[in-house]
């Protein structure tokens, strides 16, 4: 849906400018001479002074929010910060009055009556910013992981709104897409914005009955809303969610899939593969949420429009060098939705081998290389049994947990997911050590039935250097040890037929020569 499109219908009576005087004064804040920084966007006025930010939302009425009235300013104030403290308790300290004072003038928090309301907050550093992180090749891949662990979180107790979402509330985006977009032609190209329309249309006709399924399922909530790369910050060294939307339902009670899409396209937008791959493979680990999968790349095309449309808004407000950015931006962002609903053959690669041979390692490194975006779904045995046993996936395991009839378990599960992911169009990447020829048979078998390409890799590496692997995991879902590769090294695997990969020495040559074998190339660029 829109955010931040078009221009007001209304501006109200109510004049800011004295409140806006007044706490641009360092005075204000008992800090006279200090510089307060004072920044504008589209709905706030934000005003930065030492260790503190506070936030006053104009006055100003769009087709989808309206802060028009002193009333609805504090309704939304307040909304805002309950939200908010959902994700970023640290961050939102508390809402304020600006009160009238008996001699005309203005105070905080006083006795007379409140003439505006506003949000402060606690101050962090734009190079905090995830967007920043990301431009500057310093967001690494464990805080990707760290963030998927926080958005599924989030998800996970996020009041269920069934009201809100489902197939109609998609359809409206798109149409609201549509039309935004078509307003911004020229420049954007007005045939591709008609192939999106057309080709978001059939996809939404396939998945329909899955959205309604999935509102009735509870997997529509009242999620952030507005969850893309610069509304997530590092505080105390955590990826921490904040500014979601408080001021339109229809914006904020969605599918979950569809709020963490915003993320992932971000990330394919910025050619970040390997990170969006590991966020979708993490997410879907710690949710088990695979069944919303056929409408992932609706979902995905869909955030990729509103961008789009976003950026194209900019184009009549900004100068003429930042407008041509704003609009090669606009047409970047259009390409990449329409490639997101590129239907591609999905295949099954299975990775083997014993505890220590890198197995996880290669599967991560080859899963941004298929499409569809965000990459192939990683299966992986070792995450798998956690998430049977309902733990997470990096809680230990008693050695019962191993046994024959578990593992058993464990194979027929991973055969089950990798055909439903197989039949939601995505490839699948299993990672487990197939030490039993009727365990690489029956994955073979999944591919067989659902009538793709299927591959199977077999790495391979000495003793001393899978113990010497072993010995340095730390905060893994594997729990093998040197006692479980001894008795790995015990058993007959039988004649392996499957590709087999020199896991012993460099990372990288080890990753080229899977890539060789898989014929999985590097991904192409995700954005023009």
């Amino acid at each position: 849906m829109p955010i931040g499109v078009g221009t007001p219908s209304e501006m109200t009576a109510d004049d800011q400018r004295e409140v806006i005087a007044f706490l641009s004064a360092g005075a204000s804040y008992a800090l006279p001479g200090a510089a307060v920084e004072h920044v504008v966007t589209h709905i706030s006025h934000i005003f930065l002074v030492g260790e503190r930010a506070y936030k006053l939302k104009r006055a100003v009425r769009f087709s989808y929010l309206d802060y028009s009235t002193l009333e609805k300013r504090e309704r939304f104030c307040r909304a805002e910060l309950e939200l908010n403290r959902r994700t970023a308790p640290g961050l939102y300290l508390g809402l304020h009055g600006i009160t009238r004072r008996a001699d005309g003038g203005l105070a905080w928090d006083g006795d007379g009556t409140a003439v505006e309301w506003l949000i402060e907050m606690r101050r962090f550093r734009d190079e905090d910013l995830f967007d920043r992180l990301a431009a500057e090749h310093r967001l690494t891949l464990p805080l990707t992981r760290e963030l998927a662990d926080a958005v599924s979180a989030f998800h996970r107790e996020a009041e269920i709104t069934p009201d809100h979402g489902g197939a109609s509330s998609l359809a409206r985006t798109i149409a609201i897409n549509h039309e935004n977009l078509v307003l911004a032609s020229p420049p954007l190209d007005r045939p591709t914005i008609d192939r999106l329309l057309e080709a978001s249309q059939l996809h939404l006709g396939r998945v329909a009955g899955l959205l309604d399924k999935r509102r009735s399922a509870g997997k529509v909530r009242r999620c952030h809303g507005d969850l893309h790369l610069r509304n997530v910050c590092l505080h105390d060294g955590a990826p921490t969610l904040f500014d979601c939307i408080e001021f339109n339902d229809e914006f904020a009670c969605i599918d979950v899939l569809y709020d963490v899409a915003f993320l992932l396209m971000d990330l394919i937008q910025r050619g970040l593969d390997e990170h969006a791959a590991l966020l979708f493979n993490r997410y879907l680990d710690l949710t088990g949420d695979n069944d919303g999968l056929p409408a992932l790349p609706l979902f995905l095309s869909a955030r990729a429009a509103v961008r789009a449309h976003v950026e194209a808004a900019l184009i009549r407000s900004e100068k003429q060098k930042n407008a041509a950015r704003a609009a090669s931006s606009a047409a970047g962002y259009l390409g990449l939705g329409l490639r997101l609903l590129e239907p591609h053959p999905p295949r099954l690669i299975a990775i083997g081998g014993l505890s220590g041979s890198g197995k996880s390692t290669i599967a991560q490194a080859l899963a941004a290389s298929l499409l569809p975006a965000p990459g192939a779904r990683l299966l992986r045995s070792d995450v798998l049994r956690k998430r049977l046993a309902g733990v997470a996936p990096e809680t230990r395991l008693p050695r019962e947990s191993y046994s024959l009839a578990a593992a058993q378990r464990v194979y027929a599960a991973l055969g089950a997911e990798a055909a439903a992911v197989l039949h939601a169009g995505y490839s699948v990447l299993v990672d487990a050590t197939f030490l039993r020829a009727e365990e690489r048979a029956a994955i073979a078998r999944v591919a067989a039935q659902a009538g793709v390409p299927f591959t199977g890799l077999w790495l391979e590496a000495a003793r001393d250097v899978l113990a010497r692997r072993l010995a340095g995991r730390r905060g893994d879902a594997s729990d093998a040890d040197l006692a479980v590769l001894d008795w790995q090294l015990g058993l007959d695997a039988g004649p392996v037929e499957w590709q087999r990969v020199d896991a012993a020495g460099d990372l990288a040559a080890t990753i080229a020569a899977a890539r060789a074998v898989s014929g999985t190339g590097k991904p192409a660029p995700s954005s023009s």
